[in-house]
Formats: C-alpha cells, sequence, structure tokens
C-alpha cells in the first residue's frame, strides 16, 4: 500500500545518540521541517508512531513527546478515531508596516476576506481620540474575517476617517485595506502598535473556528500618512495556533 505524501515514516529521519540534544527533539525538529518545506502535507496524518519508532530505534514515549510538542505549536493536532494530522504552518508575520493580506501572498498563501461589517459609524470616545476627530463624529468601519487557504486566520477591525477611501461594492472582499488606501493616494508613512494575548469570546470565537476561551493574539495599530494624519486605527484577533509574529532586535 502506498503511503501518504504526509507519512512520517516515509521520511529520511534520523537521530544522533551522540549528540547532547535529547532524541526527543531532534525527531521534532526533523518532522517540523518537513512539515515546513511541504514533505508533510497539510491536512495529511503524521502515519503509524509504533513503525516510526521501530524504525529509528526509539522508544514510544520518545516518539510520542516529540510529536506532543508539536502539536502544542499547533503544527499537528491529534483526532479521536483519525489520529494524528497535519495541520498548516503558522503565518509568520514581521512586525512592519504591511497588511496581512500582502503579508500571506508574499509568504505564497491564499488570502480570503469574508466582510462581516462595512457602515459609518459614531466615533467611540477611543476612536476619536485615536484618529483626531470630534466624539460621536462619523467614521468608517470595517470588520473582516481573514482567512489562509481557506482557514479562518484573523478578526480584523478597523476605523477609518469617514470619506478617506471608497470601501463599497465587493472593494474590500477582494484585496487588502493598505493596498485600497495606496490606491486612493494615500502615502503610508509610520504606526503606533501595541501586540498582546487573551481568551476568545464566544462571539469571536465563532467565525475563527475556535472554542471559547481559545488564545488569541491581539494587535492595535494606529498608522499615520506622510503629514502626520491618522488614517486608520484597527483592533485585530489572531488565531494563536495559526499566526506568530516576529521580531528583529538589534544590539546597541
Amino acid at each position: 500500500m502506498p503511503k501518504s505524501a504526509a507519512d512520517a515514516t516515509a521520511l529520511d529521519l534520523n537521530v544522533d545518540r551522540s549528540s547532547p540534544v535529547p532524541l526527543y527533539y531532534q525527531l521534532a525538529q526533523q518532522l517540523e521541517a518537513a512539515i515546513a518545506d511541504g514533505r508533510l502535507a497539510a491536512g495529511g496524518l503524521l502515519g503509524n508512531e509504533i513503525e516510526l519508532a521501530a524504525r529509528l530505534g526509539l522508544s514510544r514515549p520518545t516518539v510520542r513527546q516529540a510529536i506532543q510538542s508539536l502539536v502544542d505549536k499547533g503544527l499537528l493536532v491529534r483526532r479521536r478515531g483519525v489520529g494524528t494530522q497535519v495541520l498548516h504552518t503558522k503565518v509568520r508575520r514581521p512586525l512592519e508596516l504591511s497588511s496581512l493580506y500582502e503579508d500571506l501572498e508574499t509568504a505564497g498563501r491564499r488570502p480570503s476576506t469574508l466582510v462581516l461589517t462595512n457602515a459609518l459609524r459614531p466615533a467611540t470616545a477611543a476612536v476619536a481620540e485615536a484618529l483626531g476627530v470630534p466624539e460621536g463624529a462619523e467614521v468608517q468601519y470595517i470588520e473582516r474575517l481573514r482567512e489562509a487557504d481557506g482557514e479562518p486566520l484573523a478578526l480584523l477591525r478597523n476605523h477609518l476617517p469617514a470619506g478617506l477611501v471608497d470601501l463599497s461594492g465587493d472593494r474590500a472582499a477582494s484585496t487588502g485595506l493598505y493596498r485600497m488606501l495606496r490606491g486612493a493616494g494615500i502615502t503610508l508613512h509610520s504606526a503606533r502598535q501595541t501586540v498582546g494575548a487573551r481568551l476568545a469570546t464566544a462571539e469571536e470565537a465563532v467565525p475563527l473556528g475556535e472554542s471559547e476561551g481559545a488564545a488569541l493574539l491581539t494587535m492595535e495599530r494606529l498608522t499615520f500618512d506622510e503629514t502626520g494624519r491618522a488614517v486608520e486605527f484597527g483592533s485585530h484577533l489572531y488565531r494563536a495556533s495559526r499566526y506568530a509574529f516576529d521580531f528583529q532586535l538589534l544590539v546597541r
């Protein structure tokens, strides 16, 4: 019987018993690399744990520990009656002034968008302060569900000054917000951004395909154009099991 494209027993795996690196970690690193480069395809089954242990001369607890470490990272999932399944790799996003839509395209993922709300709303005190408009003034509010390869990834909530950019029709569903702003002649210059984490409410969990109380990454961003005008205030939620922020730290 031919092996599945996502069967770990078909991979060229090996462990070095003379290395100080734990055996389970060596195996986990090789499996993670195979997931990242597509040798273990998303959606496929990992394969027989007993056979993998026998082929590598490892104990079942060692193999199980390696697999569990990848489950904890959100790369694998154990499904009752199915087995251990490979998930899509996390989207890793650099902290720079770019849109999620563009980052997904750059990473070779297939972004799609479901617009949940697109309407004028009175600015709350927090939104008014961020955008520099009077409290209660009308601002454009847009809420979107962003998917990667057909899988829910992020819930994006954005406020913009009214009339800044045309968001009518299906434009907001077919491209990224920053691309639309640039298309309207707006030069994006800088942003203030805060990254955090919290648990999903029941209302947020449903569109994201998560359970209530699941871990979410949060990102709040206020974006300015070249004149210093605030052009977008975003409050975004990302599935922690599918998404990560990358930081580059410089030594001074």
